[in-house]
């Protein structure tokens, strides 16, 4: 005998259980809309996934009045600056005094997850683990089938909407038809190689630096374990790679005339990043839409993948809300267009942070364009304004340009 296939109604069925997927669940539960969260991974790997750990100014509170912020508030690093590092020298760009007094809170995002796992669990709402998406269809039709592969056996969902929170190499944008899709890419010619260590801090804020043999980014997760990244070619692997290697680059990049070494620890994860830009445009097709990276990826140089991700959620639950409880359509139908405008303007603050910050290594004319982009944000006191109000804000910001 086969298997016996479940079939649940839902009102909305969410693929993928990272920051997106979860908090949309979570908004739809509060508003009294059913919903389904679907992730192929295990509950374990989700919550140790290491990721992005800056959260803007909008978002911290967007979390906060969403009910999930209490640990984010009570745990998370506010800093009102970030260091920018070049020539052996540092210069403070102090974002809070640039910027309406506002800060960010560095607060990991597997931490986030927790949280959202957490209070999702405890509502008792749809969750499932280990559960792969095999098909979507009837995007056009009145009503969208998801077909997935549970612990529990086949299961066959029917939802008035779908929202793809997936990540970009997902079920949910390999179903958007390429007759309406453009997918908009770009390769950098770098990697970042990331460790997580069991070392305190050596500074209180985060540190950005370039040098000469590359990018360096210092940043912390806690009072006692730190975050820091090089900057490595593209085709680079783990193996060349030491801990005494790891240490000793790091210790070079970032040093300056009056800080010559920097705290180290244990490696407790390492793991390399090829750096890409990814924009998905459209966002929706009929009753599928995307939210998160599964519709734009950015380099992590502006600290605004999570941010953007979380920003679309903003967008989407009031949309669905008003769609599914009002039966209107307005904000629903606004929201690719919307979101996409936030997403470019991340994209090029991201693609001009990239830009600055890692050496070319070649073109000693690109390697000066650089040194002076960073004098300037150094001495040019509007500059480091623009700057400073976006990486504080920009997910937060609506600028119209019509």
């Amino acid at each position: 005998m086969g298997e016996f296939m479940e079939t649940l109604r839902t009102r909305v069925a969410i693929i993928g259980a990272g920051p997106a997927g979860l908090l949309l669940g979570h908004l739809l539960e509060r508003a009294g809309i059913d919903a389904v969260v679907l992730e192929r991974r295990s509950r374990e790997y989700v919550e140790q996934r290491v990721r992005a750990g800056v959260i803007e100014y909008g978002i911290a509170n967007f979390l906060e009045e969403s009910g999930v912020g209490p640990r984010l508030r009570s745990e998370g690093l506010v800093h009102h600056g970030i260091e920018l590092r070049f020539d052996r020298k540092s210069y403070r760009v102090a974002l809070s005094d640039l910027y309406k007094g506002r800060s960010i809170t560095v607060y990991g995002q597997a931490e986030v997850v927790k949280d959202l796992i957490e209070a999702r669990v405890a509502s008792g709402a749809g969750l499932y683990f280990e559960a792969e998406v095999r098909s979507i269809t009837g995007m056009l039709d009145e009503k969208v089938t998801v077909e997935a592969q549970t612990l529990a056996g086949p299961l066959t969902i029917e939802a008035d909407y779908v929202v793809g929170a997936d990540g970009s190499h997902g079920v949910s944008v390999a179903a958007m038809p390429d007759s309406i899709v453009r997918r908009y890419e770009r390769v950098y010619p770098f990697s970042w190689l990331g460790i997580l260590a069991e070392a305190a801090p050596s500074t209180e804020e985060l540190i950005y630096c370039r040098h000469d043999r590359g990018f360096a980014l210092y940043s912390m997760r806690s009072p006692k374990v730190s975050r820091l990244y090089l900057g490595v070619a593209p085709d680079d692997s783990l193996e060349n790679w030491p801990d005494e290697r790891i240490w000793e680059e790091l210790t070079t990049r970032l040093a300056t005339d009056d800080l010559p070494a920097i705290q180290q620890g244990p490696i407790l994860e390492r793991g390399i990043t090829a750096m890409r830009s990814i924009v998905i445009s459209p966002m929706r097709h009929g009753r599928l839409l995307l939210a998160g990276d599964a519709a734009h990826i950015v380099p992590p140089t502006g600290a605004k993948g999570m941010n953007l991700a979380l920003a679309d959620v903003r967008e989407l639950a009031p949309a669905l809300v008003a769609q599914l409880s009002e039966n209107d359509s307005r904000l629903l139908e606004a929201y690719s267009e919307t979101c996409l405008e936030r997403v470019w303007r991340a994209e090029e603050f991201s693609t001009y942070m990239t830009q600055m910050l890692h050496p070319h290594p070649t073109d000693e004319f690109e390697n000066g364009v650089q040194l002076a982009r960073l004098r300037q944000v150094a001495n040019i006191k509007s500059t480091a304004q623009s700057l400073a109000r976006n990486y504080v804000n920009l997910s937060s910001l609506r600028v119209k340009s019509r």
